[in-house]
């Protein structure tokens, strides 16, 4: 593994890193107000829609160009943006489906059917984080500086997932070394998918992969900012904190890429 995988790693797991923190920020204050979550995820939403549709699409587009015409590049980076997105519908068709909230944490006679829900939670962000890494880890082989806006963008949906994963870890365990735990193997699911598509992809790097890297990773970071992060944002949502952080989120990175080229 050449210098330029590695700083690619390294960028994949510092977004990972952020799941972390949201962990630590959890064992601190103990619990998470539900319209700071809301807010979290919604900002998270904006920035991945914003950054996969103006920025990592185009990418796909101008690596196609580079061995196709114009025309053909738009077409075959639309027909990768959604075959992105129904790589993303099949691979949550194979995720346990019970990951919605259905018990008040407060209650304790509810502590095991926490627990389950935290346990499925992890696995199912475990899950997720393999072709996030990917993402990151690609992106940033090809361009730096996109990688790690990239990177950014994720870090910044890893903290809220981050504390989804060890509030009811912590609650039905009572473990703080427990619910830390959790988290830190659900984020190392990050740079490990960025390794495996290192691995498999590799060899075979070319314009014509970039291209389809590229959207396939707009389509499946757009489809889940809305299929995930969206819906999450909503049920925790007490007023305006979804539209409010969706459009925080989008502003952040547009700033981010203005300052960045």
């Amino acid at each position: 593994m050449g210098s330029d995988a590695l700083f690619a790693l390294l960028v994949c797991s510092a977004a990972a890193a952020a799941s972390v923190a949201g962990a630590l920020f959890v064992l601190w204050r103990g619990h998470v107000g539900a319209r700071v979550l809301a807010f979290g995820c919604a900002f998270a939403a904006g920035a991945m829609v914003y950054v996969s549709l103006v920025e990592i699409l185009a990418k796909s587009q101008g690596s196609f160009a580079e061995v196709l015409g114009e025309a053909d590049a738009k077409r075959y980076a639309m027909l990768w943006f959604f075959l992105g997105v129904l790589l993303i519908i099949l691979f949550e068709r194979a995720l346990p489906k019970d990951l919605q909230e259905t018990a008040d944490p407060s209650d304790p006679s509810l502590r095991m059917a926490v627990g389950r829900a935290g346990l499925l939670t992890a696995l199912a962000i475990g899950a997720h984080n393999l072709p996030e890494g990917m993402a990151t880890f690609f992106a940033t082989l090809d361009d730096p500086q996109l990688g790690e806006t990239l990177a950014l963008a994720i870090a910044i949906h890893n903290i809220p997932e981050g504390i989804s994963v060890a509030l009811p870890v912590l609650y039905a365990t009572g473990s703080r070394a427990k619910a830390l735990g959790a988290t830190v193997l659900t984020a190392l699911a990050e740079p490990l998918g960025g390794l495996i598509g290192y691995v498999v992809a590799g060899p075979f790097l070319s314009p014509l992969v970039y291209g389809a890297i590229f959207g396939t990773i707009a389509g499946s970071m757009v489809f889940l900012a809305l299929h995930e992060l969206m819906p999450s944002a909503r049920r925790h949502a007490r007023g305006h904190e979804t539209v409010y952080g969706l459009v925080a989120g989008m502003a952040m990175m547009a700033m981010s890429l203005v300052l960045a080229n």
